[in-house]
C-alpha cells in the first residue's frame, strides 16, 4: 500500500512538472504572438488563440495519461500497453468505466491516476480560461484607446 501511495505520488509530481513546464512554453508563446493577436481582426485571432490552446491542453493531458500507461504497464498490471493505455485514460478522465480493472494489488494506484487526471483537467482548464481572459481584455483595451 505505502510502496503505490510512493510511487503514485511521484507520478503525480512528474505530471504536475509537466503541466508547469507546458504553462511556461505556453506564456512564452503568448508573449511572442501578444502583439499581433492585439491587431485587427481580433475575433479570429482569438479563435485561433482558442484552438492552439485547446489543442495544446490535450497534448499534455495525452503525456500524463501515457505517463500513467507506462508507468502500469511496466510495473506489469496490465498484460498490454494498450490495454494500460486505455484504463489510464479511463481513470484520467475520472469516467470510471469498470470494464478494464487493474489486480487488486495496484487499487490505491489505479485511484491516484484518477486524481491527477482530475487536478490535470481542473489546473489546465483554470489556465485555458485566464489566456483567453487576458487576451481578451486586453484587445477591448486597445480597441477603447482607437
Amino acid at each position: 500500500m505505502f510502496g503505490q501511495i510512493a510511487l503514485g505520488s511521484v507520478l503525480l509530481i512528474l505530471n504536475i512538472l509537466v503541466m508547469a513546464s507546458a504553462a511556461l512554453v505556453l506564456e512564452v508563446g503568448f508573449r511572442r504572438v501578444h502583439p499581433w493577436l492585439l491587431r485587427p481582426p481580433q475575433r479570429l485571432k482569438l479563435l485561433a488563440m482558442l484552438v492552439a490552446v485547446g489543442l495544446w491542453v490535450l497534448a499534455v493531458v495525452t503525456a500524463g495519461v501515457w505517463i500513467w500507461a507506462f508507468a502500469m504497464f511496466t510495473l506489469g498490471a496490465f498484460a498490454s500497453l494498450e490495454e494500460a493505455t486505455y484504463f489510464a485514460l479511463v481513470a484520467f478522465t475520472t469516467l470510471g468505466l469498470g470494464d478494464v480493472v487493474p489486480p487488486e494489488d495496484w487499487r490505491i494506484l489505479a485511484a491516484m491516476a484518477a486524481v491527477n487526471g482530475f487536478l490535470s483537467f481542473g489546473l489546465l482548464t483554470a489556465l485555458l480560461v485566464e489566456a483567453l481572459r487576458q487576451v481578451r481584455l486586453t484587445q477591448l483595451e486597445v480597441r477603447h484607446k482607437d
